[in-house]
């Protein structure tokens, strides 16, 4: 089979944090294939762990922003565009809710909660894909966000995370429709229960990994290299005829009943 050739090809990528996070491994998979990449972090005290992280692949393009500020998603795609020339790949992998909104009671979840996990988690897909799409050039782009099962179903302690994934799955669906007459396609990957930063404040973590390998048809977890490796076929011409999908990495999980 012919491997992914993305020489020639830029992106951006939200939400690293560190070597852990899943937005790395993606951008790992990418600049591996030939991409040229941009990344973001929220603020001055955020940077640190993140440019250690991306230095990796050289020098590359490190710009703050907060993906929930539309002003600071455009400035960001501005300077980011000023680098690159283009914009390909957009990269969404983030998702944050307090940390008492998880675990406990689902309705005992504040309207500040609530606001909180859907503008960081669902809603800031909006205009990380609305601003990026006038940087994006003839032959379109292509869009990869994460999810998680939790958006169909109940994971007790995932609470309104899970409610904020649902958003983002729809926000997807929409999205596609949107821009699909622009070649640009927008799919998520719903990956299995990784470590990682974020993984560490879900009650009961280690609890669903554990589930996920004993119940999954592949009787095992799945890798942060999977994952990356999916997107990176999501963001390839191999995935040309794909949008609005939502793709299952998590070794069948999903298809099991009881």
């Amino acid at each position: 089979m012919k491997a992914i050739d993305l020489k020639g090809k830029t992106g951006v990528v939200f939400g690293v944090a560190n070597q852990r996070s899943i937005a790395w491994a993606i951008a790992q998979a990418l600049a591996g294939a030939g991409a040229e990449l941009a990344f973001t972090y929220l603020n001055e005290r955020l940077r640190g762990p993140v440019e250690k992280t991306v230095s990796a692949l050289g020098d590359p393009v490190l710009i703050e922003c907060d993906a929930t500020d539309d002003e600071q998603v455009a400035q960001f795609y501005e300077a980011a565009a000023d680098r690159l020339g283009s914009v390909d790949i957009v990269v969404h992998s983030i998702a944050y809710a307090e940390r008492n909104d998880l675990g406990g009671d689902f309705s005992a979840t504040s309207l500040q909660g609530f606001r909180t996990a859907m503008e960081a988690s669902a809603y800031s897909l909006m205009p990380i894909v609305r601003k990026a799409v006038p940087h994006m050039g003839e032959d379109g782009g292509a869009v990869v966000a994460l999810t998680f099962d939790a958006a169909g179903r109940v994971y007790p302690g995932y609470n309104i995370m899970g409610t904020a994934k649902a958003a983002l799955e729809n926000e997807v669906r929409q999205l596609a429709n949107e821009y699909g007459p622009r070649n640009v396609r927008v799919n998520a990957v719903s990956a299995g229960p990784l470590p990682t930063l974020a993984a560490r404040s879900i009650p009961g973590f280690n609890e669903m990994r554990r589930a996920y390998s004993s119940r999954s048809p592949m009787r095992r977890n799945v890798t942060h290299e999977e994952v990356a490796n999916a997107a990176l076929f999501l963001c390839s011409e191999m995935a040309s005829g794909i949008t609005g999908a939502i793709l299952p990495v998590d070794a069948g999980y999903n298809v099991m009943g009881i």
